[in-house]
């Protein structure tokens, strides 16, 4: 039984893979995380020998010395997300994110593995089709761009380039393999709030305007299922004949925001009348992957359409919307309301 560590076991992607490894019955599996996951108490219940657990800020280093043991395998798939954590507390991103890279190294050097995989973003090369013509499908090779160093926007991006970069140039050293996944719109229920299909959901339901509004309409999006993501991660992580790769984990289905919120209307029994309106600072126009090389090197092949994707992740937020809860950070603000002076 191979030992794996999931760190961002307890966020959205990391315990949906979490929970794909248990139910594998192939390996033991360690979730760190600095706030619990929400299918942690299932997965321990249903296999208890095999799963453990660990709640703590991996920011500060003595997090890692509670975990006890040598993995095989590491996912690091940790980070402060969400734009408007980005434009409201961009140091927090810079630090947080850079301390967990670091910290996940220098416990590496003490504790040899066999293989890594870092989560990665889309962000990385955000600006680079709006200010250098990239082309969309975007592949692996396209040049990582920051707009402008000095929107909080590219905070995000700037800590994922620093991940990408420091665990590829210390697997040599402290010989491990690596891998990167570059995640492309990732959907699914319980995502978090900091998303535009929550957003949505939630300026319907609760009625927070009238006629609704398009934020970006006419710029596009390839969203892609929780359930494809996960495999594509733990495929990437046991991929043998292609050690030391990045590829895009995504869909290639690519429609636009006015798109995404009619059919979310269409599926909330919405009548009323929709206006474009801006979109949020630093938001690119386009964003759509090319996953060859993933589907070529370990045959990875969504299964997913997108309108089935939105229907499922927009049904879980219905429900806890219209029971009355509210989201503790992530919330639904309008742009002008998070627009962000630059330095």
């Amino acid at each position: 039984m191979k030992e794996v560590f999931v760190l961002g076991g307890g966020g959205f992607i990391g315990r949906n893979v979490v929970e794909h490894l248990i139910d594998r019955k192939d390996c033991n599996v360690t979730a760190g995380d600095i706030r619990k996951g929400s299918n942690w108490d299932e997965i321990m219940n249903k296999s208890p020998s095999r799963f453990n657990a660990v709640v703590d800020d991996f920011t500060n280093f003595r997090a890692f010395e509670k975990l006890g043991k040598r993995f095989d395998e590491v996912y690091m798939l940790a980070a402060v997300v969400g734009v408007n954590r980005t434009l409201k507390n961009p140091d927090s991103v810079i630090s947080t994110n850079t301390k967990l890279t670091l910290n996940t190294l220098d416990w590496i050097a003490k504790n040899p593995i066999r293989r890594l995989l870092f989560s990665s973003s889309s962000e990385n090369y955000a600006a680079t089709s709006d200010l250098f013509g990239a082309k969309i499908p975007t592949n692996e090779d396209v040049p990582l761009c920051v707009g402008d160093v000095c929107h909080p926007r590219w905070t995000y991006a700037i800590t994922k380039m620093h991940g990408e970069s420091s665990f590829i140039h210390s697997a040599k050293k402290l010989g491990y393999e690596w891998r990167i996944v570059r995640y492309q719109n990732i959907i699914g229920p319980e995502m978090g709030f900091g998303h535009a299909i929550p957003h949505i959901v939630e300026r319907f339901i609760n009625k927070l305007e009238f006629p609704i509004k398009i934020y970006g309409h006419d710029q596009t999006r390839a969203f892609c299922y929780i359930d494809d993501a996960v495999k594509g991660t733990v495929g990437a992580m046991e991929s043998t004949n292609h050690p030391n790769n990045i590829y895009h984990i995504g869909n290639t289905q690519e429609i636009s925001m006015e798109v995404l919120t009619k059919f979310i209307g269409e599926h909330l029994v919405y009548k009323g009348r929709y206006e474009t309106a801006i979109t949020y600072p630093g938001s690119v126009s386009r964003r759509c992957p090319d996953i060859q090389k993933a589907c070529s090197n370990f045959d990875y092949n969504p299964q997913v359409h997108w309108k089935d994707a939105v229907s499922k992740t927009v049904d879980w937020y219905k429900r806890f919307f219209e029971s009355g809860l509210k989201p503790n950070t992530g919330g639904f603000e309008p742009p002008e309301n998070v627009m962000t002076s630059k330095c």
